[in-house]
């Protein structure tokens, strides 16, 4: 039989995680990486002049981290809807925490782990080509 734990020892794992996440926030929110030497240069582009799925997520971030949404999703809108969708599962692994104790299961069916894939595909493509400069990182 499971021994009943206290609301906060069920939160444990979900609040370590955002303590995690809130310093690593407050850090690309204090240094700002659209400023040379900061950070290290993405090696596809830095190799290829192409730029991968997760160029201008620092910068994104660290516009949000200043409440400005414009500029994050200008910075990479992919990387935006990602902070936000990695903010709604772990609301519910919160609230799955709260009521029965339980972990946080992505359970995606092979589909949706295959249309996640052609997205980020389709938006990495999409932005390296001549129609796709608005999703290339404004300040690179």
């Amino acid at each position: 039989m499971r021994e009943l734990q206290s609301p906060l020892r069920r939160l444990a794992a979900p609040l370590g995680v955002a303590a995690g996440l809130a310093a690593a926030v407050a850090y690309v929110g204090a240094v700002d990486p659209g400023r040379p030497g900061r950070y290290p240069a993405c090696p596809l582009l830095h190799w290829t002049g192409l730029y991968c799925p997760g160029c201008g997520g620092l910068r994104g971030l660290h516009a949000l981290a200043h409440g400005d949404l414009a500029g994050a999703l200008g910075a990479n809108a992919l990387a935006v809807a990602a902070y936000a969708a990695f903010a709604g599962f772990w609301a519910v692994w919160c609230a799955r925490a709260l009521r029965d104790g339980r972990g946080m299961r992505v359970a995606l069916r092979p589909w949706a782990w295959w249309a996640l894939g052609g997205l980020v595909l389709a938006f990495t493509v999409i932005r390296n080509l001549p129609f796709g400069a608005p999703l290339v990182p404004g300040s690179l």
